[in-house]
């Protein structure tokens, strides 16, 4: 028997530990070389693990669920047995140190769904299957958002309520008044990761914002009018992202300091233009990076930031796309904010918010007359961004978006 170990890969250097997802092959089943075992999920993406050889897996070591660390065995291959041969007794041996969650086994016998570690917990906390709600995620994979639509939906309320677990918490006894139930579920790794670099950002970073307005008719019109020949010979669709990572390489170029980052008691000016841009996925919030912005033309943007979006919808963002980045760009004018005060994201020194675009009414030479108008917010660290180069760095940008030309001939 000519047996290989399965061995959790190599991590980046800021993740210690990670979550094996779902095992897509069971003990004495034939995989091929380079076939995918198993989704393991750390603090920034869900990597998958290929087999190592061909074989049959012989000895599964941790189960859905468990937490590992890098360069861990979880199972054993067997590169001379055949599906036929494998040992029936490893075959029908339960998997050691299994540290699934109670619910993980029976849901993924019930359905080829399979629920996420935190959507697992809530299935079982409500009495529900993967039967019962429809999965948006990976290769049909549940969600916790999934679970939390279902019960909110009118059909999930009687298992919701039939279920004794839940323990609802008890109203004071009074006439009239009904429990009131509550849910604990555990963060996901990206959500406990996002929450610690959040509250990392605002105990190290002297943080301000600066606001302006900007008068966005001029880039409207500019769409409007290139757009569908621009899809035509670009095969993308022309977005306002591209246009907002071009005007912030251009401010950016003029106050180098707002690209800048502080190590220790250093401050260290980055010569290139790596900027990340936000973007939602099913396991929330995650910031590909644009490598060298300013080499990459209008239509490059927007291709990169159409297969981020797809990556992140997919869980195929590599380590590699989400480290690094000199500078942030957050579109949440696109789920309708009109303003906020966005966190830098660290070792970074400045993020850009960007909000809805609304028509209102402005004055202009004296004159009330509407136009669709943005407020844009630079949030900056204080300790190494004076407001001066801050307010300055943000009138670039708006003095770019309202005059397009400005990009062209670097003005």
């Amino acid at each position: 028997m000519a047996q290989i170990e399965v061995k959790v890969p190599q991590l980046s250097e800021s993740v210690a530990e990670a979550t094996l997802l779902q095992w897509h092959k069971k003990v004495g089943e034939q995989v091929a070389r380079d076939e995918n075992l198993i989704d393991i999920e750390t603090d920034k993406v869900v990597l998958e693990l290929p087999a190592p050889g061909a074989g049959v897996i012989t000895q599964i070591l941790k189960a859905d669920g468990a937490t590992v660390v890098a360069g861990e065995v979880i199972a054993i291959l067997d590169t001379e047995a055949s599906a036929q041969t494998a040992p029936a007794a490893a075959a029908a041996a339960p998997a050691p140190q299994a540290a699934a969650p109670a619910a993980a086994a029976p849901e993924q016998a019930n359905k080829g769904n399979v629920a996420m570690p935190a959507a697992a917990k809530l299935l079982a906390d409500n009495n529900l299957s993967t039967a019962q709600v429809t999965g948006t995620g990976k290769d049909g994979r549940v969600t916790k958002g999934d679970v939390l639509g279902a019960l909110s939906a009118p059909s999930a309320a009687p298992a919701a309520a039939a279920k004794p677990a839940l323990a609802p918490v008890a109203a004071p006894s009074k006439a009239g008044l009904e429990s009131r139930p509550e849910q604990r579920v555990p963060m996901s790794r990206l959500r406990a990761r996002v929450a610690e670099r959040l509250l990392q950002s605002q105990a190290t970073n002297a943080i301000l914002t600066t606001f302006n307005e900007i008068n966005m008719q001029p880039v409207i019109d500019l769409r409007n009018k290139y757009k569908d020949k621009f899809e035509k010979e670009h095969g993308v669709k022309l977005g306002f992202m591209s246009f907002f990572v071009k005007a912030v390489v251009h401010a950016l170029k003029k106050y180098p300091i707002v690209n800048a980052s502080v190590d220790g008691n250093d401050i260290v000016y980055h010569g290139y233009f790596d900027i990340g841009v936000a973007v939602g996925s099913p396991r929330g919030l995650v910031v590909p990076v644009l490598r060298d912005a300013d080499q990459m033309s209008i239509a490059d943007i927007e291709k990169k930031i159409g297969e981020f979006g797809q990556k992140a919808k997919d869980g195929k963002l590599s380590i590699e796309e989400l480290s690094g980045g000199t500078f942030t760009v957050s579109n949440g004018g696109t789920f309708g904010s009109m303003l906020s005060t966005p966190i830098i994201n660290p070792p970074q020194s400045a993020i850009l918010g960007i909000h809805a675009t609304k028509d209102r009414a402005v004055v202009e030479n004296g004159q009330v007359v509407v136009r669709p108008m943005n407020y844009f917010a630079l949030s900056y660290d204080h300790r190494i961004i004076d407001g001066r180069e801050a307010v300055l760095s943000l009138v670039a940008i708006k003095e770019a978006l309202e005059d397009p030309a400005r990009l062209l001939l670097d003005l």
